[in-house]
């Protein structure tokens, strides 16, 4: 399972929003650096409405949603590189998760300690992004002193290595993360192997206060955030009040309704924050919809139809012949398998096959003793 890791600086939020999206006090959430020293850790739901809908069509009360994992990781302090603070082991930590959630503040409480003085979401984020950066500088440049001495034999692959590895160390030393790099398609699947911090996937966490909550985008934080976001980063944000999630989590999700609603609110903000973890990740749901269950199994987007049904069993991946494959929308438009069928909306679809967002499939396969 794909791991997203909860990260920023000290008393930004960061486990009270772990317990909110886990729905566990797992993590201490207190008003001093470093509550967390050993990452907390939790499965999580993906909140899904298509599930409800399948489900009464094909009249099955078993729901099966997809989930992911996240850890909450202990703060990041400047000199984290150098072993300030719990600098080692935060990026020690970071380097085991495939996504990161930097969880940033954008609220001013004078109650709540700020561990560089003042409230500065932009300079909190080139904090925790600079030192991602250096660490991944010290990485590199012990790799390229490693790599230099095999690259004497002159081999083919050592040479690509090291010629990239040499690449990566000066596009770092200009103060740009690994991400930005331009690289062809051979260099992009080789840099995977050198762990680097700033090539993972990012979404920003706007912290806000429960008043902001209705329209975040007024908020000067926010703010200044987007208009960061927007001239150095490709990167994605969302804004929520981890505190206001944290206590809609001790309630029942017709409580929790209730509560959004009074305050004008469609939808919890750890919900839209789970689905767009999911995307950051890459991956996307395809369904099983029967009177068993209804279940959304997790797949990386790319993948073709024989690696989805193997997610289910290694065995439908191995007798692979065909996938039943029908669009969500033609399945609950047309009321369920049978019209979809009958309408032709249920194809039948080969190895080659690359599984969509949404897809409800069934598959058929031979495996042979």
């Amino acid at each position: 399972m794909l791991k997203v890791g909860i990260v920023g600086l000290p008393n930004v939020g960061k486990s009270t929003l772990f317990n909110a999206v886990t729905r566990t006090r797992k993590a201490e959430a207190a008003n001093y650096p470093f509550c967390t020293i050993e990452p907390n850790v939790g499965i999580v739901e993906v909140p899904d409405e298509r599930l409800a809908i399948l489900a009464k069509l094909v009249c099955t009360e078993k729901i099966v949603p997809a989930a992911i994992e996240f850890v909450d990781i202990a703060g990041l302090v400047k000199g984290a590189c150098t072993g300030e603070g719990l600098g080692n082991q935060f990026l020690a930590n970071i380097r085991e998760v495939d996504a990161i959630l930097q969880v940033v503040r954008c609220f001013d409480e004078t109650d709540i300690l700020h561990n560089m003085g003042t409230v500065d979401p932009v300079r909190d984020i080139e904090v925790v992004n600079t030192e991602l950066l250096l660490a991944d500088l010290q990485s590199v440049d012990q790799q390229v002193e490693r790599w230099s001495k095999k690259a004497k034999s002159f081999d083919k692959e050592v040479l690509f290595t090291y010629q990239l590895l040499l690449k990566i160390q000066r596009h770092l030393n200009g103060g740009k993360p690994a991400y930005s790099m331009g690289l062809d398609a051979e260099e992009a699947e080789k840099i995977k192997q050198f762990c680097l911090l700033t090539c993972k996937p990012t979404l920003y966490v706007c912290n806000v206060s429960e008043d902001d909550l209705r329209y975040p985008e007024k908020n000067r934080y926010v703010s200044e955030i987007q208009r960061y976001l927007t001239q150095n980063s490709k990167s994605d944000y969302c804004a929520l009040s981890a505190k206001l999630e944290s206590e809609l989590s001790e309630l029942s999700p017709q409580e929790s309704k209730e509560f959004l609603s009074a305050l004008n609110l469609e939808d919890s903000g750890v919900s839209t924050l789970i689905r767009k973890a999911y995307r950051l990740l890459g991956l996307a749901s395809y369904f099983t919809a029967g009177v068993q269950e209804v279940r959304a199994w997790t797949f990386l987007l790319g993948m073709t139809a024989p690696e989805c049904a193997g997610i289910i069993h290694t065995d439908f991946q191995k007798g692979f012949i065909k996938a039943e494959v029908t669009a969500y929308d033609d399945f609950v438009k047309l009321g369920g398998y049978g019209r979809a069928k009958k309408e032709g909306k249920v194809r039948l679809e080969g190895k080659d096959y690359l599984f969509k967002e949404g897809d409800i499939a069934l598959f058929k396969f031979n495996v042979t003793a």
